[in-house]
């Protein structure tokens, strides 16, 4: 593989509408990487993509040269806009500690697009979030996608209900003194589902007097509407999920996964998505058996997995996700694969491939220029464009 050391920008303007991307190696992700080429972009769409002495750069159009270009990176799991930058009360809002089960709480009601730890991710690379509520309760709540550019939710805002995020572990107890034990945290969900299934029959017999938003939502997830994503980390508990699932037929994410590597043969057969931990996770409590070769173990097994930030209760309170696969890659994940996980696989995982995730004529223009490997940590980005839009111009 190539990889180039410099880069130069020439200038563009905010409101250009069209504009030439050009890059000494371009990942579209759709197939081959090209070497020397070019991406059109017009009203917000990628129009073309291919080597420059095939593309036609039409008369007006921006340019703007670099080095190595990307599609823009999406982060499959963060709190980012529901938990913000500087750790007060007044911007953390991604774990609701009045009852540890509130599946019906919106990540939209939450989301702050004007967030600064937003910004912070924007400008390195990360253009669109499945965010939402964090981890520690039962239910703590929904999960949505977004991309990271605009005023308000609602500009931002490209799937509004993803996911319910669920969790089983000792950090519930930890923050709300209950359930205690593992079977009695199994017990209090299995008994929710159950009642899911019960206020279901009722809607289909129209005998349901009142809405109850609880089980509304639980109903989405019965139906596969939604992903049960479930925050499990010991095998006890990805073992408890994955009966869950089998019994109660939803669709299943499994995030975090730190002993992922002791149960391959049981998540292949269970064809479960998995959101890996961060790879530099502090290895404590949950984590204590996590590995920097888990995903590598995932790639080799052949289990889908794609990337996230997550979430740690510190300052800024989110990691950057290709810092992560970066580590991964070096230890033992293909280089291509990795890429893939932060762009095509997270798309598809996601529901989105038809808009982002690659290098494709009519897919958003989501772009970023970086200047040299992605996973080369003194790799600066220098260029990320949001749906058509220049997001940043300057090298960080």
């Amino acid at each position: 593989m190539m990889i180039f050391l410099w880069m130069l920008i020439v200038p563009v303007f905010a409101h250009a509408q069209n504009y030439a991307i050009t890059g000494q190696l371009i990942y579209t992700m759709s197939g081959d990487s090209i070497e020397n080429g070019v991406v059109l972009v017009n009203d917000g769409k990628i129009t073309a993509v291919g080597p420059v002495e095939s593309v036609l750069i039409p008369e007006g159009y921006e340019v703007v040269e670099g080095n190595v270009v990307t599609p823009g990176f999406i982060d499959t799991r963060t709190v980012a806009g529901l938990a913000g930058i500087y750790n007060v009360p007044h911007d953390q809002d991604q774990l609701e500690r009045s009852n540890p089960f509130q599946p019906e709480l919106r990540a939209m009601d939450a989301y702050n697009a004007r967030e600064d730890l937003v910004v912070w991710l924007r400008n390195l690379g990360i253009t669109t979030l499945h965010t939402g509520h964090g981890p520690g309760a039962i239910a703590s709540g929904q999960t949505m996608v977004v991309k990271t550019w605009g005023q308000t939710v609602d500009e931002a805002l490209v799937d509004s209900v993803t996911a319910v995020a669920f969790t089983l572990g000792p950090s519930v107890s930890s923050n709300f003194n209950s359930p205690g034990t593992r079977s009695r945290m199994m017990a209090m969900l299995r008994s929710e589902f159950i009642k899911a299934q019960e206020y279901q029959k009722r809607m289909e017999s129209g005998n349901v007097s009142s809405r109850d938003l609880k089980m509304e939502t639980m109903v989405r997830v019965l139906n596969g509407e939604i992903k049960g994503m479930i925050t499990a980390h010991r095998v006890s508990e990805i073992m408890s999920a994955l009966r869950l699932q089998r019994e109660f037929g939803f669709d299943l994410v499994i995030d975090g996964a730190s002993e992922a590597y002791l149960v391959l043969d049981e998540l292949k057969e269970a064809g479960v998505h998995i959101i890996i931990h961060p790879t530099m996770v502090r290895t404590s409590g949950e984590t204590t058996n996590a590995s920097f070769d888990t995903a590598a173990k995932l790639y080799e097994a052949g289990i889908p997995f794609t990337f996230q930030s997550g979430f740690e209760s510190y300052v800024p309170k989110t990691r950057v996700v290709h810092f992560e696969t970066a580590v991964a890659v070096a230890n033992g994940l293909p280089h291509q694969a990795g890429l893939e996980a932060l762009t095509i696989r997270a798309a598809e995982f996601l529901g989105i491939a038809d808009r982002t995730g690659s290098l494709e004529v009519g897919k958003d223009a989501d772009i970023v220029i970086w200047e040299g490997d992605p996973f080369e940590y003194t790799s600066r980005v220098c260029f990320v464009m949001i749906n058509g839009e220049v997001a940043s111009e300057t090298c960080r």
